[in-house]
């Protein structure tokens, strides 16, 4: 995905919003949310993590899952919603693993070893508590993981997206096959992490070869989870080559990395940020996510060459027009974690009301 591709270097990144119908069904909420990023300029967007089957991938209750006809059609719509405000979609695969907190098709979990994530599951997304100790998956489950992100990238392709993101960070199933403490596998998919990174790989092989070179294909990779943030790579900036060069042999159109701040070196001082690891040993376009709402401070990022592109996330939701008012001088609105967020991150009336500059 190369920069001119979009109409500027603005991406909005992806964030839960558990706002979908209880059958994974996008509905007018949904579209009249994203319409309002389309509107304020943003020149890409990417959705929420969409589940990708209907066993043991969903995360989330009242998230929006890709896997049948009818989700598949609300997609198109609001996709075609997004176009005529002249942005681009990206639909986000995602499969929870052992994060899962919220999934009607199953009462249990599915993760590469029989480990439950670390902290507790969040409350403003219906969570509480500890995570349940999951399944260990075998070798039949891993293949319909496989199967299942193909058939979702399948299904974004028709509803209109220009494309996928493979959600490999955060946590979620694929980067607990990469994390060392949740993955004791004695497998292709345990032990070194080339074997580790395997899984990941071949997910993204299967989907290129679905959708064809006509559609953009990216991926997220972060080393902080959702419930342990400050988890580092043990390897450290070693793993980030290893990774990042592996991911840069692939099909891959993108990498989009996450950190805590995405201008902060992510290895120690003195070491590279998240997104200059990626760029410099995967030759691809990166984004870059992490505390980027300062015009000042994302700039610094582009003109030193560590990313091509900057997602924005808790920004993006106190300004869904950023761009707009980047471009007109407009100051900045601070984001309001307790008004948008509290009690649950549903999507607000709040936030569908809130005055966008055209």
């Amino acid at each position: 995905m190369g920069a001119g591709l979009t109409k500027n270097r603005y991406i909005v990144a992806p964030m839960t919003r558990v706002s979908a119908e209880e059958n994974g069904i996008p509905n007018e909420i949904m579209e009249n949310y994203y319409e309002r990023f389309a509107k304020g300029g943003f020149g890409v967007i990417i959705t929420e993590g969409i589940y990708t089957d209907k066993r043991y991938s969903q995360g989330y209750f009242n998230q929006p899952g890709i896997v049948d006809q009818e989700q598949t059609d609300a997609w198109r719509k609001i996709v075609q919603t997004a176009h005529n405000h002249g942005a681009l979609m990206i639909a986000q695969l995602m499969h929870a693993g052992g994060q899962s907190q919220g999934n009607p098709y199953q009462d249990t979990t599915k993760a590469p070893s029989a480990i439950a994530p670390r902290g507790e599951q969040l409350g403003f997304y219906g969570g509480s508590g500890d995570f349940p100790i999951p399944e260990a998956m075998t070798g039949e489950e891993i293949e319909a993981v496989k199967k299942s992100f193909v058939e979702s990238a399948v299904n974004a392709k028709e509803a209109g997206f220009e494309g996928v993101e493979i959600h490999g960070a955060n946590g979620y199933l694929l980067d607990q096959f990469l994390t060392d403490y949740l993955n004791e596998r004695d497998d292709e998919y345990g032990g070194a992490l080339d074997n580790r990174l395997r899984l990941m790989i071949e997910v993204i092989h299967e989907v290129r070869s679905a959708v064809g070179d006509d559609f953009v294909i990216g991926i997220r990779v972060s080393q902080g989870k959702v419930a342990d943030q400050g988890y580092k790579w043990p390897e450290g900036q070693n793993a980030a080559e290893v990774i990042f060069t592996s991911l840069g042999k692939t099909e891959l159109d993108y990498i989009h990395t996450t950190d805590g701040d995405g201008a902060v070196s992510s290895f120690g001082e003195g070491g590279m940020t998240l997104a200059e690891a990626a760029t410099f040993y995967s030759r691809l376009p990166v984004i870059a996510n992490g505390q980027l709402g300062d015009p000042s401070k994302a700039e610094g990022l582009l003109q030193k060459q560590h990313a091509e592109f900057i997602s924005l996330g808790t920004s993006a939701l106190a300004n869904p027009d950023l761009p707009n008012k980047v471009d007109k001088g407009i100051d900045l609105k601070e984001f309001d974690f307790e008004k948008i967020l509290l009690p649950q991150a549903y999507v607000k009336e709040y936030e569908l009301q809130m005055n966008i500059e055209e």
